[in-house]
């Protein structure tokens, strides 16, 4: 995998880039639909190709390993193969969804052991098998097994869970690297640095993982209960360390406004469920503001679902058609909701990227925060 910086703004950290991988090329910066079970929520892979126009989407290890697991997944190819999906795929390490299981888990130094939501088996997550699980998914880009920590812990707790993740790693870099790829294409593994909200720990992660050449590298831990300030703060104390000339991705993040102010600070790419989760309950992110498709007000507006006459989906849908769809609950309603969603986002990073290349990327970002964070 290949990284090349395009332009870097000059009134910010912002910067555009080429993410190559042996499955296409992604320009940063990106934003990542969420195909946690090997698709994206109400979303047609070919959808995701010509309406939201996809680079790259996530897999999640710790939902397809136990759904539809790994015999099936080796058996078909890989999950390209699997969901038809033939662009660059990137899958997490299950670490967030393992430790959210506070009631059905049990960890230890070797690894964790879990309990599966859907029957109550009994699994375990190694830093080894997790890279194994990776392999056979087939993705362009791993993950690390981490702790991620909750946004409350305190110091010492933090700390601890940081300290953790940097052993994992170690055994994760050597698992990575005396395994190969099973279907003849390169993979990639991103490390993943955490240290809750606490300055010297980040700086310790950071430093800790670029001590590994790696390909890329990832922010984990935030958006998981801290003040959004924080968040931003720990984005700058981590990115003052990470390589500048690797792509940095930033987990499980969020909204659009999110997204502006990560990548005014050096951030790359970037996943959420937020467009396709929101999507499905009638919240529409459009240019103007925020939309509750299900009040009384759209019951008769006629117009286009976004103000400024982009079309996410492939024809008009008004804004009183798809308020119907959701009350009436056919299924076609989410399914637009979530289409315009995705497409929303990736036009967002996309103009994030033109204004970086045209060179007024500040001014541009300081005249969209406004608009994306109303209630319209």
């Amino acid at each position: 995998m290949r990284f090349s910086l395009v332009k870097n703004d000059t009134a910010s950290n912002a910067r555009a880039g080429v993410l190559s991988t042996d499955h296409g090329d992604i320009e940063t910066p990106i934003f990542m639909p969420v195909g946690t079970v090997g698709s994206v929520k109400a979303s047609h892979i070919r959808d995701l190709e010509e309406e939201v126009k996809a680079q790259i989407i996530l897999g999640n290890t710790y939902h397809l390993y136990l759904r539809p697991g790994l015999d099936v997944l080796q058996k078909a190819g890989g999950l390209h193969k699997f969901n038809g999906w033939h662009r660059p795929i990137l899958t997490d390490s299950g670490g967030f969804q393992v430790f959210s299981l506070t009631d059905i888990r049990k960890m230890k130094e070797e690894g964790v052991v879990f309990k599966s939501h859907i029957d109550g088996s009994k699994h375990t997550f190694t830093p080894e098998n997790v890279m194994d699980i990776e392999r056979v998914i087939g993705a362009d880009i791993m993950m690390a097994f981490d702790e991620c920590a909750p946004g409350t812990s305190d110091y010492n707790y933090a700390k601890e869970a940081m300290g953790r993740t940097h052993r994992w790693l170690e055994r994760c870099w050597k698992r990575f690297n005396e395994t190969e790829p099973l279907y003849g294409y390169n993979q990639s593994l991103f490390p993943i640095v955490q240290g809750c909200v606490y300055p010297d720990l980040r700086r310790q992660s950071a430093e800790f993982v670029t001590k590994r050449e790696a390909d890329g590298y990832a922010i984990g831990g935030l958006a998981v209960g801290e003040p959004t300030e924080q968040m931003y703060e720990m984005i700058e104390v981590v990115n003052e360390i990470l390589p500048k000339d690797k792509p940095r991705y930033l987990m499980g993040v969020g909204t659009p406004a999110n997204l502006l102010e990560a990548i005014s600070r050096g951030v790359d790419m970037f996943d959420c469920v937020m467009p396709t989760r929101n999507g499905r309950n009638g919240m529409l992110f459009t240019s103007e503001g925020i939309i509750n498709i299900k009040n009384e007000k759209w019951k008769y507006d006629f117009s286009p679902l976004d103000e400024n006459g982009t079309t996410y989906v492939d024809r008009d849908y008004t804004k009183a058609y798809l308020r119907h769809l959701i009350i009436s609950k056919e299924i076609l309603g989410p399914m637009i909701a979530t289409i315009h969603n995705l497409g929303f986002y990736l036009w967002l990073v996309k103009e994030a990227r033109k204004h970086i290349l045209e060179g007024d990327f500040a001014s541009w970002r300081d005249m969209m925060l406004p608009k994306v964070t109303r209630r319209i």
